[in-house]
């Protein structure tokens, strides 16, 4: 599965924020929340936004955590712009 299950997983606990808070805010079943997080099945393009605005109302640096780790911000490259 995809790496925005995992990037969820990590700002999750991290955060101690609980899947049925995201899911709440969010407005869907916490079930997804879980199926994602579990790498069960991956968030639509549509959802990732979603999970974005829903982090940013609980938690600005939960927000931009999950953004780093979901498009692999923090990734260090070498002089030819190969990841270490």
């Amino acid at each position: 599965m995809g790496k925005a299950g995992k990037a969820l997983r990590h700002v999750l606990e991290t955060y101690g924020i609980a899947q049925n808070r995201l899911a709440v805010k969010m407005g869907i079943n916490r079930s997804t929340v879980y199926q994602w997080v579990n790498e069960v099945s991956d968030p639509l393009a549509e959802a990732v936004t979603e999970i974005i605005k829903a982090l940013r109302q609980i938690d600005e640096a939960a927000a931009e955590d999950f953004i780093d780790l979901y498009l692999e911000r923090n990734s260090r490259n070498d002089d030819q712009g190969r990841t270490l």
